[in-house]
């Protein structure tokens, strides 16, 4: 007699965020801002967009941190890529960018980025405010 088994898709931890950026600095950085903002969220890091897309096979992350200049593509591109997924859409993304560029605005408008930001103004209350599903507005 053969038995069959369900494959189940891997999931994420329930507080999962995944970080995509490419610079050591700036992810240290953005790890730092999310233990202050939850303690116990697990972090996953990707930086490339390739590896990006093998950490999101492992399931759907709560949140994504996602820069916009990565070695293999531009992250606003990723963003509507994901609004494509039925399975990614729902996941709230926050761009955050050393020059947010007006186009860059526009695409992350389209694929329904909570918020775009400068490394340097993104901090808790970004974070706080996707996490408890309340942005203020959709993009900064």
């Amino acid at each position: 007699m053969q038995t069959h088994q369900t494959v189940r898709q891997r999931a994420y931890h329930p507080d999962t965020c995944l970080i995509v950026e490419d610079s050591d600095f700036d992810r240290e950085k953005m790890t730092r801002i999310l233990q202050k903002t939850r303690d116990n969220m697990r972090i996953e890091i990707a930086s490339t967009l390739r590896s990006a897309r093998r950490a999101l096979e492992k399931g759907e992350p709560t949140l994504i941190l996602l820069d916009n200049n990565l070695p293999d593509g531009l992250g606003a591109d990723f963003a509507l890529e994901l609004a494509q997924d039925p399975r990614l859409a729902g996941v709230p993304i926050i761009m955050v960018s050393d020059w947010p560029s007006p186009f860059m605005w526009e695409k992350a408008a389209s694929a329904g980025v909570a918020y775009v930001l400068s490394k340097s103004e993104f901090d808790v209350r970004y974070v706080r405010s996707v996490l408890h599903k309340k942005p203020n507005k959709r993009l900064n």
